[in-house]
C-alpha cells in the first residue's frame, strides 16, 4: 500500500517575508483599528492646535558684561549667548513681562510655559516665541518678553555704570584731599590734579555709555493660522502612525494567537503531511455531500484527498477531528462517495452515538427501490445516494439505549472485527474528547485528521501524540478553510428523534428505517 502523497500549499518557499505578511494579513481589524486610532490621534492633534496660535520676538544683544574696556577686546568675547537666553527665560524677566501683560507678578509661572527663548547658531539674536490662544495674545506676550528682557538687561548694566562710577568718585575724593597735606610740593600737586581730570573724564565717558543692551529687530506679528502642521498634516501623521501601530498589533495577535492558520502551520504541528486544503463550500444549511450531486473546486479536493489516502484496494479508514467538530462528519461522506465513485464498494460508519448523526444529513435510498443486490444489506445498514457518484452503504450512529459517553457503537465494533466491506470510512468522534476511539486501533489501516479554522496548535500535537502512542498510522490532516467549530455555530438543535428526511423513522431504529430521496 502506497503512502500518502504529501500536500504542497505553496508556503514551503523560503521566502520568509512573504509568510511573515500573510500571517499579519490575516489579522485585518487589527490593522484597521491601529489606522483608525492613528487617524483619530492626528484628528485630536489637529483640534487641539486649532486654537494655539504663536508669535516671535527678536532682539539683537550687543555686548554688555563689561561695556566699559572695550579696547582691543573682540565683540564675540564680551558676552556669553548661553547665559543671556538662560536670562531671558528667568523669573526676573517673567515678572517684568508680567506687569508689562497687566497681570498679577504671582502670574510670571504660567507666563513662562508659554515661553519659548532660543538662539540660533552663530549668531548675538534672542528669539522670544510666545504660545497662547489668541493671536492678539501671542504677539502682545512676545512683545512684553522682549522689552522687559531690554528693561532687564538695562537695569543690569546701569547698575554696573553706578557701581563703576561710585568707585572713581571715590578715588577723586581721596586724590582731592591729597595736595592739602602737602602743598609745598607744586610738581606734586600738579600730577594730582591732573590724574583727578583723567578720572572725572573717565566718569563722563562711563555715564555718556548707552546701557541699552541690545535692540528690538522684530517685533511681534500677529499670526494669522495656528501654530503647527495644519490638519492635513497631521491626518497624513495619524494615518502613517496608525499603520506602524496596527502591523505592531496585527503582530501580537499572530504570536498569540494558537489556532492552526495555514497547512505549513498543520504540518509542524501534527507533524504529518496535509493531504488537502478544502476551499470555503455551501453553507451549513445546504446538504452535507457534495461529491457526486454538485460540483466545483471543493468536490475536487475531495477526490484529490481520496487519492492520497494511499487505500488503493481496501482498507478502514478513521477520520476524526480533536475537538467537537462537524467537518469529520462530512469529510468521511464527502470521501465515501468519491471511493464509491472509482466502483469500490463503501461502507461508511458514523461512529456518533448521539442522533441524529450522518442519516439525517444524507440523501438516504427508500427501501422500495432497492435492487437486488442490495437487498442483503448488513444489519441496520442504509444505502445513500451519491448521485453520479453511485450509491454507498451506510451504518447509522444514534443506537436506542446508548450513552453519548460510552465506548463507539457496534456498527464501529463489527467494523472493526474484520466483517466490513472492502473499503470501510468511520467518522469518528472527536479524539480528545472520547481518545477511546482508538480502542480497535490495530484493525485501522490509517487515520485522517480534520482542522478547521478554529483548530489549536496543542490540540494537533496532543492528536499526533494519541495516534502515535495507539499504534495506527497517521495518513495526514485535511485543512477545511471554510469550516469552523461545531461550539461556534448557532445551529438549531434536534431532537432524538427529528429527521431532516421526509418519511424516515427516528434515529435507533435502523432496522426499520426507510426514506425518501431528498
Amino acid at each position: 500500500m502506497t503512502g500518502p502523497v504529501p500536500f504542497d500549499d505553496g508556503f514551503g518557499e523560503p521566502d520568509q517575508l512573504r509568510d511573515q505578511l500573510r500571517l499579519l494579513l490575516r489579522h485585518r481589524v487589527a490593522m484597521a483599528l491601529g489606522v483608525a486610532l492613528g487617524l483619530l490621534g492626528g484628528l485630536a492633534m489637529a483640534l487641539y492646535d486649532a486654537g494655539t496660535y504663536s508669535s516671535t520676538s527678536e532682539v539683537l544683544v550687543r555686548a554688555g558684561a563689561d561695556p566699559f574696556d572695550t579696547v582691543n577686546v573682540p565683540v564675540d568675547n564680551q558676552i556669553s549667548m548661553t547665559t543671556e537666553q538662560q536670562i531671558a527665560a528667568g523669573a526676573a524677566v517673567a515678572v517684568r513681562a508680567a506687569r508689562t501683560l497687566g497681570q498679577p507678578d504671582s502670574r510670571f509661572t504660567a507666563l513662562q510655559d508659554h515661553l519659548r527663548v532660543t538662539n540660533p547658531a552663530k549668531s548675538q539674536v534672542l528669539r522670544f516665541e510666545f504660545t497662547a490662544n489668541a493671536p492678539q495674545r501671542a504677539a502682545r506676550g512676545a512683545d512684553a518678553f522682549a522689552e522687559a528682557y531690554l528693561a532687564d538687561r538695562r537695569s543690569r548694566n546701569d547698575a554696573a555704570v553706578q557701581r563703576a562710577v561710585d568707585g572713581l568718585s571715590t578715588q577723586i575724593a581721596a586724590l582731592s584731599r591729597q595736595p592739602a597735606k602737602d602743598s609745598d610740593n607744586s610738581a606734586e600737586a600738579s600730577a594730582v590734579q591732573s590724574e583727578i581730570g583723567s578720572l572725572r573724564k573717565r566718569v563722563s565717558e562711563i555715564n555718556s555709555r548707552d546701557t541699552s543692551g541690545g535692540d528690538i529687530v522684530r517685533g511681534g506679528a500677529v499670526p494669522a493660522r495656528p501654530s503647527g502642521p495644519g490638519a492635513s498634516t497631521l491626518a497624513v501623521l495619524g494615518l502613517a502612525g496608525g499603520a506602524v501601530l496596527g502591523i505592531l498589533l496585527a503582530w501580537l495577535c499572530s504570536a498569540l494567537d494558537s489556532r492552526v492558520r495555514s497547512a505549513r502551520e498543520v504540518r509542524a504541528a501534527l507533524g504529518a503531511p496535509v493531504l488537502g486544503s478544502l476551499p470555503p463550500g455551501p453553507r451549513e444549511d445546504d446538504a452535507l455531500l457534495a461529491v457526486g450531486r454538485t460540483d466545483g473546486v471543493r468536490v475536487q479536493a475531495y477526490r484529490s484527498v481520496a487519492f492520497r489516502t494511499g487505500l488503493p484496494g481496501g482498507g478502514c479508514l478513521l477520520v476524526v477531528a480533536p475537538r467537537a467538530d462537524d467537518g469529520a462528519g462530512e469529510v468521511a461522506a464527502n470521501l465515501a462517495a468519491a471511493f464509491a465513485e472509482c466502483g469500490r464498494e463503501v461502507v461508511l460508519v458514523d461512529a456518533d452515538p448521539d442522533a441524529p448523526g450522518l442519516a439525517a444529513r444524507l440523501p438516504l435510498v427508500p427501501a422500495a427501490e432497492h435492487t437486488a443486490p442490495e437487498t442483503s444489506l448488513p444489519e441496520g445498514g442504509v444505502l445513500v445516494d451519491a448521485g453520479s457518484a453511485g450509491r454507498f452503504t451506510l451504518r447509522p450512529g444514534g443506537e436506542a439505549g446508548r450513552s453519548p459517553h460510552t465506548d463507539a457503537p457496534r456498527a464501529t465494533d463489527r467494523t472493526a472485527s474484520g466483517t466490513c466491506s472492502p473499503t470501510t470510512v468511520v467518522a469518528g468522534r472527536p479524539l480528545l474528547e472520547h481518545p477511546h476511539a482508538l480502542a480497535a486501533a490495530q484493525h485501522y489501516d490509517g487515520v485522517v485528521v480534520v482542522t478547521g479554522r478554529g483548530t489549536r496548535r496543542d490540540d494537533l500535537r496532543q492528536t499526533a501524540e494519541l495516534i502515535g502512542c495507539s499504534g495506527v498510522r497517521l495518513l495526514g490532516a485535511v485543512v477545511d478553510a471554510g469550516h469552523a467549530p461545531a461550539v461556534l455555530r448557532r445551529v438549531k438543535p434536534r431532537s432524538r428523534t427529528e429527521s431532516v428526511l421526509p418519511g424516515t423513522q427516528p434515529a435507533g431504529q435502523h432496522d426499520t428505517l426507510t426514506a425518501t430521496r431528498g
